[in-house]
């Protein structure tokens, strides 16, 4: 098994850069949708954030109100601290579980993290970061999902700088460009991903006390 690391700020495109890597043929440990699975109903996870923080936090439907959980979290450094104590291990634990199912393999495996430069794991063969001016992002945050420009800026300014990300790139994807371009730029990627070496046996491990 290869195993990259994945990260880019929040509106960079770096979603889009998954899909193309599965394309590719990668496996991909998408942490967000890890996370999306243990919040379903009925999920330890689910239970423990409805206990917490009571059934406002959820739909007609019965399902997590993501936004009303984001809106509940985001100023509230002591409620998202509680958030990420509910969270953050079950997650660590799913995404070790799927690395460690292709351990043996020859697969090329993405872990595919927004925070890693905030909780760097170990052992990464390389680190991808699809890098994007945060007015860019800023701009296509308002236009593709609807947020209003000072809470696109108020996210961005939650997670990593640019400067972080990139300090931590082995390898940089310039979203700044059109579609084609960006498919040019993963098909490069790729190739130096598949020329990586094999993975250490702790590869995918946080590399500090905090869980990712």
């Amino acid at each position: 098994m290869i195993l990259v690391g994945l990260t880019g700020g929040i509106g960079s495109g770096k979603s889009v850069v998954s899909s193309q890597l599965a394309t590719h043929g990668a496996v991909i440990v998408d942490a967000d949708v890890i996370v999306r699975d243990l919040q379903r109903p009925g999920q330890p996870v689910f239970l423990a954030i409805v206990e917490r923080f009571g059934a406002e936090v959820l739909a007609e439907s019965g399902h997590l109100d993501r936004a009303a959980l984001a809106s509940k979290v985001f100023a509230d450094a002591e409620a998202l601290a509680a958030l990420n104590k509910i969270v953050h291990p079950a997650v660590g634990v799913e995404m070790m579980r799927r690395i460690d199912a292709q351990r043996n393999s020859r697969r090329v495996v993405v872990l595919d993290v927004p925070l890693l430069a905030e909780n760097p794991r170990l052992g990464l063969g390389g680190v991808l970061v699809v890098d994007l001016d945060p007015q860019i992002a800023v701009q296509r945050l308002v236009e593709q999902r609807g947020l209003s420009a000072q809470d696109a800026q108020a996210r961005i300014a939650k997670q990593a700088s640019r400067q972080q990300r990139r300090a931590i790139a082995d390898w940089i994807i310039d979203n700044s460009g059109s579609r084609l371009d960006l498919a040019r730029q993963v098909g490069a990627a790729w190739q130096w991903m598949c020329s990586l070496p094999p993975a250490a046996p702790d590869a995918g491990r946080v590399a500090r006390s905090a869980n990712s």
